[in-house]
């Protein structure tokens, strides 16, 4: 088993030149009409509440695969991983809230076909669900290494049951407890930071030579490599992982450590081995689309949408598993961060509710953030790996500052470390599309 580079930076897939899907004629919703979300997460939630805000007097559903009320999965990595918020904590919304605006959630429960000229939905218990509109907002699948299944220590960390289970192994392992992460993007090192945080003898590894270069550039990848080195977390580039063992047993094992923990070995590609109790692997993850095959709509990494977000008459998608052009990326992209689904979500149900004709493209000036450390990364705007990084407030060194990004004469994006008051002044001059002068005529100002 061998495993191909991490995606460095899944939240931002490269921009794909693709012909365009061709224009979606969709009249506005019948306002008795049904509506049907399928999926229980951020996207599919704030599209379900856009529709009532926007006088739907329709059934509105919602369709979960989950049988948690829905819950907010940024903490995963990191407070409820910690042990700091408990579960309710991280609710979106109290049933009875849900409830109050009229949307049914049907939890525990997956979409496994779409009969598009029919308008129903067929469920994994056989149910089929009828609509008038559609909203589709199942997000994405981790990528799991081949050969790991049935391997009680490997772990995903996608959702709040993945968390609970790196949790209680880690405290199962108890003092010193060894930790690999497999992947170095922005959910790896968090949940790295977090098991350091806890005690955990922590190691990282990246099949890139830097972390995050694919998103951030080089210079910059290191800049933010330098968060684990700093904090002793063991930092291990340019090497994949070639397979997972079970480690064998003797004696009690370094005190503190459970009997019921199975601890693995990890052998990396370069012959090199590392003990562990506990893995996580964090190299991206797939659009969840399988339940679509057939249907009738274009699936490709995602489903292709207009820049409106209508994938078919009375169907939108959003969120991580919808693909739409973006004038400013210069191509189709598909974005995987928290505001890409809370702006994408309302705007899917907005433009359902009113049709084609009335709906508002979806232009967003991609932002988010990673907690590490102690350190807040944050990124208004979309970086690419060419585009020239210019600290104009604080040092790398110190692992404070602001980096805005060149692209031609235009400032494409900002990057900012423990700087958000600092880096928040450009998110306009990112999203105007300002020349770089002007950016750095404000930074000196």
């Amino acid at each position: 088993m061998s495993t191909a580079p991490s995606r460095a930076h899944p939240a931002h897939p490269a921009p794909v030149q693709t012909v365009p899907v061709g224009p979606v004629d969709s009249p506005p919703l019948d306002p008795e009409g049904s509506v049907l979300v399928v999926g229980a997460s951020l996207a599919g939630l704030r599209a379900a509440e856009e529709v009532r805000r926007r006088g739907h007097r329709g059934p509105v559903v919602v369709v979960g695969d989950e049988r948690h009320d829905p819950y907010d999965r940024p903490p995963l990595s990191k407070q409820v991983l910690a042990g700091s918020w408990d579960v309710e904590r991280i609710r979106h919304h109290a049933p009875e809230a849900l409830h109050e605006l009229g949307i049914e959630l049907r939890l525990g429960r997956t979409a496994v076909a779409l009969d598009l000229d029919g308008r129903v939905v067929e469920l994994d218990d056989g149910r089929r669900c009828a609509f008038d509109g559609l909203v589709v907002a199942t997000g994405a699948l981790p990528r799991r290494l081949p050969g790991t299944e049935g391997f009680a220590a490997v772990h995903v960390l996608r959702t709040l049951d993945d968390c609970l289970a790196v949790r209680r192994d880690l405290d199962a392992a108890g003092t010193g407890c060894r930790v690999v992460v497999v992947g170095s993007g922005f959910i790896g090192s968090e949940v790295a930071s977090t098991a350091h945080a806890l005690g955990a003898r922590v190691t990282v590894v990246e099949a890139l030579p830097t972390p995050l270069a694919g998103a951030l550039g080089v210079e910059m990848g290191q800049a933010c490599a330098g968060l684990h080195t700093d904090a002793g977390v063991d930092l291990r580039t340019g090497v994949g992982v070639d397979r997972i063992l079970l480690a064998e047993r003797s004696g009690a094992g370094p005190a503190g450590r459970s009997a019921g923990v199975s601890p693995v070995v990890v052998r990396l590609a370069d012959g090199s081995t590392l003990d562990a109790d506990v893995v996580v692997v964090g190299i991206g993850v797939t659009p969840a689309t399988g339940w679509l095959e057939g249907s009738g709509l274009e699936v490709a990494d995602g489903v292709r949408v207009t820049s409106r977000l209508f994938a078919a008459p009375g169907v939108v998608a959003a969120g991580d598993v919808a693909r739409w052009p973006l004038a400013s990326a210069g191509g189709e992209v598909r974005i995987e961060h928290w505001t890409n689904a809370a702006e994408g979500g309302v705007l899917a149900g907005r433009n359902l509710v009113v049709g084609s004709a009335a709906a508002e493209p979806y232009e967003p000036v991609p932002f988010f953030w990673s907690d590490q450390y102690g350190t807040k990364i944050q990124v208004v705007g979309r970086p690419d790996p060419n585009d020239e990084p210019v600290v104009v407030d604080g040092s790398v060194d110190d692992r404070r500052f602001v980096a805005l990004y060149r692209r031609g004469d235009r400032v494409s994006a900002a990057l900012g470390l423990s700087r958000p008051r600092q880096l928040m002044q450009f998110r306009p001059l990112v999203a105007g599309g300002a020349s770089f002068d002007e950016a750095l005529a404000l930074a000196r100002g």
